[in-house]
């Protein structure tokens, strides 16, 4: 199955996806079995998946996509290549969507999910085990299930304007909920 896609790519974000002598690039083209060119010029990055390849997967050339995607949102390359992980997934949350154009209201709101000194975005990542990246006017996350879920109902909460006292209490439970789904994972007979 042939695979193209072009993604719209912040120019100072181009840097991070071709890597020093082009090492992240290639990187990524060899762990998804896909053709990855950029163009730094127009602020793209265009995947393809040969034509003529035999082993060429769609699932692998999604998983690109994605991986650019987050390294376009502010990860860097080595957290955004977790997503080759099979249970890993990115969600990209649009903050101007949720809180309108207003740059002050952005800002206000992404202040509020990295919190002061980054503490709330950092008890989002250690209690679902979720990396989260705050980036011009979006929030992304990259994590497996169920801990993803969690986390961007937490972003949520806080987009909406909870207390973070309420948050942190919501994730202190999403916690304990991630360790008994872990625990019946260990338990269940092969």
């Amino acid at each position: 199955m042939y695979f193209h896609e072009t993604i719209r790519v912040p120019s100072e974000r181009i840097g991070v996806i071709v890597g020093k002598n082009g090492r992240v690039r290639k990187r990524v083209e060899k762990l998804t079995n896909t053709k990855i060119d950029v163009s730094s010029q127009e602020g793209a990055v265009t995947i393809t998946t040969p034509p003529d390849e035999e082993n060429a997967s769609p699932i692998l050339a999604w998983k690109a996509r994605d991986i650019i995607r987050a390294m376009a949102r502010g990860f860097s390359p080595k957290k955004a290549l977790s997503l080759i992980e099979e249970d890993y997934r990115l969600i990209i949350i649009s903050l101007r969507d949720l809180v309108g154009t207003s740059p002050s209201q952005i800002k206000r709101v992404a202040g509020r999910i990295i919190g002061e000194n980054g503490r709330t975005r950092k008890f989002i990542e250690q209690t679902t085990d979720v990396l989260v990246s705050v980036y011009g006017k979006t929030v992304s996350l990259i994590g497996p299930n169920p801990g993803l879920d969690y986390a961007r109902r937490a972003v949520t909460m806080l987009i909406d304007g909870a207390p973070h006292s309420s948050v942190y209490k919501y994730l202190e439970r999403a916690r304990r909920a991630i360790n008994r789904y872990e625990a019946e994972l260990w338990e269940q007979p092969l």
